[in-house]
Formats: structure tokens, C-alpha cells, sequence
């Protein structure tokens, strides 16, 4: 007896054992969902919530692309997340093998789904399979925060970006279009960790920072000044800025066009794209026994015609 009494115990926990729907009971369900559809326009965005639910995968919880695996009992996972879970199901351990949902990537192909960047002002709708692309690219997804000499991951819009660096990097933060800046280093050998403060420029509506910053240039310590765009970069080319470094009747002069805070502070540092300047110049233009920086850097943002 005490056999029967656990059979019968697993039978009613058992989630695979239902009984079929009578035929008056199905047509009254058909009537329901009928009824809701006609009278609930917000159905579909509920469908398509519960099917992005099963494209996420259950590994890195990240939306699922072609191919799309799953064991035998149907459990599903993406591709990248496959080969870190030595084949074998993340959900009930069971061998993978190489079977493809097929049927799930087809639900896939049939979706479209809003930018996951709406919050920010996106409108747009996106089929599945074109909707990451999109994203990569959309002119609405958030920045990172400009500061550099620190690996800071506060990412947000423009406005939110510069109360964050006024209040949690205490950034400089200057009205005006020009600008004359000292730069100051009482150990110039010193190279590594020679990071000066950010300055942040607000005129013409739009927001630019001024990073100042020294680097090894292969064997060679070097200074670069260079000025960045805060908004993109089709934006950016709106713009022109100037800087200018110099004592003793020479000087070294830089025109170019500010970067987009897209592309990272050590992007734009590497290539270049700034008012290089050598070590040893850089001491000659601070005069006395060249045993300390002192460099006094002008500049002057512009808006093109």
C-alpha cells in the first residue's frame, strides 16, 4: 500500500498530467479571447511581452538570434551561452546535442519590437532580427560619462552626464567659448597618472570638455590637450576649436574639430587627434631650470557657418 499511496502522490504533483478540455469548454475559452481581443488593443503588446520572456535566455539573459538551441525537453538557449555550459542544459541538466528551435526563431522573425532606448526618447519599431542593429546605431542611447582617470560607468543623456560630473567628479565647469588654462607638474618625469582635472565648456547651447593629460608616445613622454563633443559626432562637425601652448616668442598651434564623447577619452588620446606637445618642449616653454611644468594653454571654441 505504501507503494500505491507515493504513485498516486507523484501522479497529482505531476505538471504533465491535465485532462483535455471538453468542447463546450473550448468554445467558451475561443469566446473569451475573442471578447478580449476585440475589447483590450493593448493584447498584442502583451503577446509580444510574453514571447521576448522566451527569447531571453536563461544563461546570460540576454535576447536569443539564430541559432537558437534546445534540448530534448524543449528548453532553450542562445548560441554564445552554449559552449559555457559544457552541453548540457542549464534548465534540467539533459545533453544538448545540436538541435535547433526553429520554430522559436520563426516566432522571432515575425516580431517588432520598440527600441530598448524609448525611455530616452526612441519611437521607433523595430523587427526582432534588425532591432539590435538598430540599437548599435540609434542616436538616442545613452553616453558614457566623459571623466577620464577613472573607470566611472555612470552612462545617462547629455544633461543628466553634466550635473554628474559637477556633482560627483566636481569637474570645472566654465560659460564661454574661450579659455586660458595653466597646467602645472612639480615632478614632469612622472608620466603615469598625469591626468589633470576635466573642464567642462558650456556656450552655443552645447556642452564641449577639455581633457589635458601626458602619455607615453612609444619611448617618448608626451602632453596632448584635445577638446570633446558632448552629443554625437554628426553633431560635433557643427564646430571648430583652436589651442595654443607657448613661451619665449614660439608657440605651438592646434585647429581641429572636438570628437564625439562616443568615442572614449583613450580612443581620441591615441590617435593623436590634439595638441601634441614633447616633454622637452613642454619644459622649455615653462622657462626657469626646467625641473617643473608650467604650461599656460589657450583656446577657443567656434560654431561653423
Amino acid at each position: 500500500m505504501a507503494s500505491g499511496s507515493t504513485y498516486l502522490d507523484d501522479v497529482r504533483m505531476s505538471p504533465e498530467v491535465v485532462d483535455p478540455p471538453r468542447i463546450e469548454d473550448t468554445t467558451e475559452v475561443i469566446d473569451l479571447i475573442g471578447d478580449h481581443i476585440q475589447h483590450s488593443p493593448k493584447s498584442n503588446v502583451v503577446v509580444a511581452s510574453n514571447v521576448r520572456e522566451l527569447l531571453e535566455c536563461p544563461v546570460c539573459l540576454n535576447a536569443m538570434y539564430p541559432p537558437i538551441h534546445q534540448c530534448s525537453n524543449g528548453h532553450t538557449l542562445c548560441s554564445g551561452c552554449k559552449p559555457r555550459v559544457h552541453n548540457r542544459c542549464p534548465t534540467c541538466r539533459h545533453e544538448l546535442g545540436n538541435i535547433r528551435c526553429l520554430a522559436l526563431e520563426k516566432v522571432a522573425a515575425s516580431l517588432e519590437l520598440p527600441c530598448k532606448y524609448q525611455n530616452f526618447g526612441c519611437i521607433g519599431i523595430y523587427p526582432y532580427y534588425s532591432k539590435l542593429k538598430h540599437e548599435a546605431q540609434c542616436i538616442y542611447r545613452p553616453y558614457n560619462c566623459p571623466y577620464a582617470g577613472s573607470e566611472c560607468t555612470v552612462v545617462g543623456d547629455v544633461p543628466y552626464l553634466v550635473t554628474h560630473l559637477k556633482d560627483d567628479h566636481k569637474v570645472d565647469m566654465h560659460n564661454g567659448s574661450t579659455f586660458n588654462h595653466r597646467y602645472v607638474k612639480s615632478n614632469p618625469h612622472e608620466v603615469e597618472n598625469a591626468t589633470w582635472m576635466l573642464t567642462v565648456f558650456s556656450c552655443f547651447g552645447q556642452y564641449f570638455c577639455l581633457h589635458f593629460e601626458a602619455f607615453q608616445l612609444g619611448m617618448a613622454p608626451v602632453y596632448i590637450a584635445f577638446l570633446r563633443f558632448m552629443g554625437d559626432d554628426s553633431e560635433a562637425k557643427n564646430y571648430s576649436y583652436s589651442l595654443e601652448v607657448g613661451a619665449n616668442g614660439r608657440k605651438l598651434i592646434w585647429q581641429g574639430v572636438p570628437r564625439s564623447i562616443r568615442d572614449s577619452h583613450r580612443k581620441v588620446r591615441d590617435s593623436y587627434d590634439g595638441l601634441v606637445i614633447q616633454r622637452n618642449i613642454g619644459l622649455f616653454f615653462s622657462g626657469g631650470d626646467r625641473k617643473e611644468l608650467k604650461l599656460r594653454v589657450t583656446g577657443r571654441i567656434w560654431k561653423e557657418q
